[in-house]
């Protein structure tokens, strides 16, 4: 990873988390345990703190950001979809983020619900627990169902494996020019519940 001290403040991050070598760390950021930050992620505590805590994941080209004296904060086994913009807000335990979504300033994502790809969460909004928010401005749409919550419980423990098996095994290696004879495929963990994907 790339990592930078900034006016006294340098990132913290678990040894049981994995960092990507091209996610850019820079001042006063703070990584749990067994957490997952992706490919080009950018967590900038420049101005405000962020805060990645236990079981968290920020997927690829995440951005993490705020203004000074905020926090950004994704608590507890939050799952953050590749491409999500999170500047000054706090994202509730266990709760997702879609795809390149965008979560403002002061807004408060409630454990349990998930933010629809592409939403625009506005400063300040409150979302409630377990609720399914979309839209652009995004609005509580309904209420989750436990085997909603259920199925994303399993992709984000998917992802605390994928943790583990990064620090373990990822490598930097020259690419084949061809693929092998009978080559083998990456074998699902069987973690997700069948017929689920994320």
């Amino acid at each position: 990873m790339t990592c930078y001290s900034l006016d006294g403040l340098t990132p913290v991050v678990d040894p049981s988390a994995y960092v990507h070598p091209s996610a850019v760390l820079i001042g006063d950021v703070i990584i749990g345990p067994h957490c997952y930050v992706g490919p080009l992620a950018s967590l900038r505590g420049d101005f405000g703190r962020i805060v990645l805590e236990e079981g968290a994941n920020l997927q690829d080209t995440c951005v993490m950001h705020g203004f000074p004296d905020s926090d950004t904060v994704v608590e507890r086994n939050g799952h953050i979809g590749h491409g999500a913009v999170l500047h000054g807000c706090r994202i509730g335990a266990d709760a997702l983020v879609g795809m390149n979504a965008v979560v403002m300033d002061n807004a408060r994502i409630g454990a349990r619900s998930f933010v629809s790809a592409a939403a625009f969460v506005k400063a300040g909004f409150e979302g409630p627990e377990q609720s399914l928010i979309m839209g652009a401005p995004a609005s509580v749409k309904r209420s989750l169902s436990d085997e909603e919550v259920s199925w994303k419980q399993a992709g984000t423990r998917e992802y605390q494996q994928l943790a583990k098996r990064c620090l373990e095994q990822m490598q930097v290696c020259e690419p084949l020019t061809e693929p092998e004879p009978d080559r083998p495929r990456i074998s699902d963990s069987g973690l997700r519940p069948k017929g689920s994907s994320l």
